[in-house]
């Protein structure tokens, strides 16, 4: 169970830091603000569900 939590901590941050390059490179392009918008909102959900999956890991880590 510790393992597939860590992969999916992993996964997730690894997708947070995805949409993240992705919104940066959008917002300097400048074609679309929306679309960028979205992005960073995107982003925010994924910090939200890898901070979730972190404290579930540490409170079946506690016992």
């Amino acid at each position: 169970m510790h393992t597939l939590l860590i992969i999916g901590i992993v996964l997730a941050a690894l997708a947070t830091l995805a949409v993240l390059v992705r919104g940066i490179i959008q917002m300097f392009r400048g074609n679309d603000p929306r679309r960028s918008n979205k992005y960073m909102q995107m982003r925010v959900i994924l910090q939200f569900a890898v901070l979730i999956l972190v404290v579930l890991f540490m409170t079946l880590y506690r016992s």
